[in-house]
């Protein structure tokens, strides 16, 4: 059984969280900064004084030369939002493992960056895991949590789940989606709902060696992990090379739609172990496009 709060994984978790630091400044996300008027950290630009400014920004040199009144603009960091929306569906079954790992080593790092963590499981509906929270003392609560939860649900509605995603109010985030993509309807709908309310977008994409083999033969009857329904049919070698050339399709439009709308995507398989996947998305920049 997978224990998150092992020593040993906690361990890998860390040295993650350390690379974090080291390669993006402590954020998995490297463009966070944005622009507010008065005292900050590092200066931006300037822009006109108006009424109710705060008359200590303004730039007295400035309006010595040219008798015009402005205020500096200074970049500060805000906390950082970030929503995990983890697949349990039951397609996830032989990829649930490897699921959560991504996810505990994703809410690691944004817990001990101190920004915001909220995890949410998907399925044909939205199952909260964690609620929002902030700070290192989460980090336990979050892994307990992670390692409880098992697949659910009778289907993947993506779109749904992320109707009421949409629905909660959450501010605008950063929102890391992990999933094999083996979802009911078009996915790309609730892609276009995050972004056009302005969620910068990732998705990691889990796959394992078994979707694209098919090892069955001759007159069988097929059954839905997921819904149940039946269909009775005939495989043999061509089918099963089609089945694996229509799997690979499916990926790669699933890459393609995130490429057009200018979503991060990186894919994940089972055979490769999640700290080297981490690693690997934290050296090309962080999730982000």
């Amino acid at each position: 059984m997978l224990k998150l709060t092992d020593p040993e994984f906690i361990r890998k978790l860390e040295m993650l969280s350390l690379l974090t630091r080291k390669v993006l400044g402590g954020t998995l996300k490297a463009d966070r900064k944005t622009l507010k008027k008065g005292s900050g950290t590092t200066f931006a630009d300037y822009t006109e004084y108006n009424f109710g400014d705060d008359y200590r920004s303004i730039d007295w040199n400035i309006y010595a030369r040219l008798e015009n009144l402005v205020i500096k603009l200074f970049e500060l960091e805000e906390d950082l939002h970030i929503y995990l929306l983890v697949d349990f569906s039951r397609s996830m079954l032989s990829k649930t493992v490897f699921a959560k790992q991504l996810a505990a080593a994703i809410g690691y790092i944004a817990l001990n960056n101190l920004d915001r963590l909220t995890v949410y499981g998907l399925a044909d509906h939205l199952q909260p895991i964690i609620r929002p929270s902030h700070g290192r003392s989460r980090v336990m609560p979050m892994l307990r949590a992670l390692e409880s939860t098992e697949c659910f649900g009778e289907d993947t509605d993506f779109e749904q789940c992320i109707k009421e995603f949409q629905s909660r109010g959450h501010r605008p985030g950063l929102c890391v989606v992990i999933s094999d993509f083996f979802v009911h309807g078009e996915f790309e709908k609730a892609l276009d709902y995050l972004v056009w309310n302005r969620h910068d977008l990732f998705c990691l994409q889990v796959s394992s060696p078994q979707d694209f083999k098919c090892e069955l033969r001759g007159d069988i009857e097929l059954q839905c992990v997921e819904t149940g329904e039946s269909k009775r049919v005939t495989i043999g070698p061509a089918e099963a090379a089609r089945f694996a050339e229509t799997v690979k399709e499916w990926n790669l439009k699933v890459q393609r739609s995130c490429e057009r709308r200018g979503i991060g995507f990186s894919s994940a398989s089972v055979t490769i172990p999640f700290e080297l996947i981490i690693q690997n998305i934290l050296r090309h920049g962080g999730l982000v496009t």
